[in-house]
């Protein structure tokens, strides 16, 4: 019974830290397309893009981090399908009293996708070149605020898409 009330609690703050971020940017033009630009580099085509082009393009170390990038992207996308699949926890804009403020992928929230996309190439790339480990994943993180503050996933949904996507870079 503690448990369920700890959980309870905890989906509740989750819950309302949600709707103070998109109300915050809801109703700010140029917020909105700040967080509407760094939301698209965790989408497929920026993600696939960071992690591949090196693969041509460059040799020697570079070359070396854009497979790990690469492996790290395309497995942990396939573990996020598969939790989403399993827990089938609905977007925010079909349970709160907000809208998505932009497109959503599909019905699932839980976990992003996007974050996990974005902080596997950056953790990846981070792990190869130090020296800009903190912009990297600094990008990364914001990517995930993004989809929170978008209204496309609730805080939790970020967090577990980027612990996947970091666990899965160290292992690769």
């Amino acid at each position: 019974m503690n448990q369920l009330s700890l959980l309870h609690r905890m989906e509740r703050s989750e819950r309302a830290l949600f709707v103070r971020c998109v109300d915050h940017v809801s109703t700010r033009r140029g917020l909105r397309a700040v967080w509407t630009v760094l939301t698209h580099l965790g989408g497929t085509a920026c993600s696939v893009t960071a992690a591949t082009i090196p693969l041509v393009l460059a040799g020697g170390a570079l070359n070396e981090a854009a497979q790990k990038a690469t492996a790290a992207l395309i497995i942990s996308h396939l573990l996020v399908q598969v939790v989403k699949r399993t827990v089938n926890r609905p977007r925010p804009s079909m349970r709160e009293v907000t809208t998505s403020l932009v497109a959503e992928p599909d019905r699932f929230s839980f976990p992003s996708g996007h974050s996990c996309a974005a902080m596997a190439v950056a953790f990846a790339y981070a792990m190869a070149f130090p020296a800009i480990a903190l912009p990297l994943i600094g990008l990364a993180v914001l990517v995930g605020a993004s989809r929170v503050f978008l209204g496309v996933h609730y805080p939790g949904d970020v967090v577990v898409g980027q612990a996947i996507a970091i666990a899965t870079a160290l292992l690769v």
